[in-house]
């Protein structure tokens, strides 16, 4: 259950962060107003609550995880939000983020 908690909650701080920086990006950039960017801060800083909910303590190991996931999540992102197709290239430099994800979380230690 730890895992599956722990997968769900970098899901949810992929949707909070990226959604937060598409939010900024529309309201700057496609000059959809401060609005925007007002919900983009609020998403932002969701985000940065919700990586706190991460069962291990380690605050590096957290974020190098999540860097992959964002990787990956942003890919994704941009295909529903914005209509992009990734590459054969972006596919697997997600699969190898993906890759390095699991390894930095849920490869046995000991201790």
């Amino acid at each position: 259950m730890t895992v599956t908690r722990s997968i769900l909650l970098f899901v949810l701080a992929a949707v909070a962060e990226i959604g937060g920086a598409w939010l900024i990006w529309q309201g700057v950039r496609e000059h959809r107003g401060w609005l925007w960017v007002g919900a983009g801060v609020v998403a932002l800083g969701l985000y940065g609550f919700v990586a706190t909910l991460q069962p291990d303590a380690s605050f590096g190991r957290i974020l190098a995880a999540y860097g992959g996931v964002f990787v990956a999540g942003s890919l994704v992102w941009g295909m529903v939000a914005d209509g992009f197709r990734p590459d054969r290239w972006d596919v697997a430099g997600a699969a190898v983020c993906l890759v390095g994800v699991a390894l930095i979380m849920y490869a046995p230690r000991s201790g």
